[in-house]
């Protein structure tokens, strides 16, 4: 499904079929089909099969990127369905294993807040604040904000007095409505008033709190631009010959990338970054897009894909740190020559 599909246009169970069936032409890209197909099977309201789906992944011989992320998916779909015991059981076993991506923590801590289990989700949220910000000196990391938003909330619907963690999260928040007033929990009575002005006023807050979801879907991922090692370009255009008017010769490849990038920098453009294509990959992209490999049009597209994955790498490298092309000498005798000096 494309992103700009419309949700009522979606047939999710055939949406879920489709995406497993190209799981199995490309299994180096299992993990990110099937757990799309076990969203969309959520969606049709078929929660077993989405459970079926987690389980496949969860006991496959291969090794997945995100083991905790799939089982706290399969907890919070679980739950959904009447397995409540199994559910906390798998809850348990992911704040255990103490994972170093803030994703489980926010999908455990949630499940636990929809169920009205607040002490348990602030436990859960502060425990994960712990384990990951604990030796952030600045900024914490976008992907944490969620983390410290959900706690926040939960403080708020628990009475509990701010701390240092809200603070930070009302830095953060950079909607002109508050985070107090957004998760304040008188709101859900204001949604039943009979008066207009209450009414009004809910509806401003809404649209607030909408606009600043959509601001944060739209920061969160780095203007990325496609590399593709040798071996990877030689075997792209020796199957998709039409794709060498984009890439007459690797070096081009290479020079257009730093190139581009120091345009972008030079006109303001922030967070950019860099994705390393594999074929495979992108034919599996291809696939689940419904297009052709060859099309030259596809290629930002899959970009884009990879670097909201967190699969960009940040340009321009540390001091020190090695080339993005992957030469094995550092940056700034490679590609960042004379950037120092200008």
């Amino acid at each position: 499904m494309r992103p700009d599909t419309p949700a009522e246009n979606v047939d999710h169970t055939a949406e879920a079929a489709r995406l497993e069936r190209t799981a199995g032409l490309y299994p180096e890209d299992a993990e990110a089909l099937l757990l799309r197909a076990a969203a969309h099977l959520e969606l049709s309201g078929d929660r077993p099969a989405a459970t079926a789906l987690y389980d496949r992944l969860l006991s496959g011989a291969a090794p997945l990127d995100h083991p905790q992320l799939v089982r706290a998916l399969k907890a919070s779909n679980l739950w959904e369905y009447g397995h409540e015991a199994e559910a906390r059981a798998i809850i348990d076993g992911i704040r255990m294993g103490a994972p170093r991506d803030p994703a489980p923590w926010v999908i455990v801590a949630e499940s636990l807040e929809s169920h009205d289990e607040l002490e348990a989700a602030h436990e859960t949220y502060t425990e994960g604040a712990r384990l990951l910000l604990a030796d952030v000196p600045e900024r914490p990391p976008y992907a944490t904000h969620a983390l410290l938003f959900g706690r926040h909330r939960v403080r708020r619907m628990l009475g509990l007095p701010h701390d240092d963690w809200d603070g930070v999260a009302d830095t953060l928040h950079a909607s002109p409505v508050s985070l107090d007033e957004l998760h304040d929990p008188k709101r859900v009575w204001s949604l039943g008033s009979d008066n207009p002005a209450e009414l009004e006023a809910e509806i401003s807050r809404l649209h607030a709190e909408l606009n600043a979801a959509r601001e944060a879907l739209s920061r969160p991922f780095p203007v990325a631009v496609l590399h593709w090692p040798a071996p990877e370009l030689t075997e792209l255009l020796t199957a998709y010959p039409s794709l060498t008017s984009e890439y007459p010769t690797h070096d081009h490849h290479l020079h257009l990338i730093e190139t581009s990038l120091r345009e972008l920098a030079t006109s303001g453009t922030p967070n950019l970054g860099i994705v390393t294509g594999t074929v495979p990959s992108y034919e599996a992209f291809a696939a689940s897009e419904g297009a052709s490999p060859s099309d030259a049009a596809l290629l930002p597209q899959y970009a884009t894909t990879l670097a909201a994955r967190g699969l960009a790498a940040e340009w321009p490298p540390e001091r020190g740190a090695g080339c993005w092309c992957g030469a094995g000498v550092s940056y700034t005798e490679c590609h960042g020559v004379n950037t120092e000096s200008s």
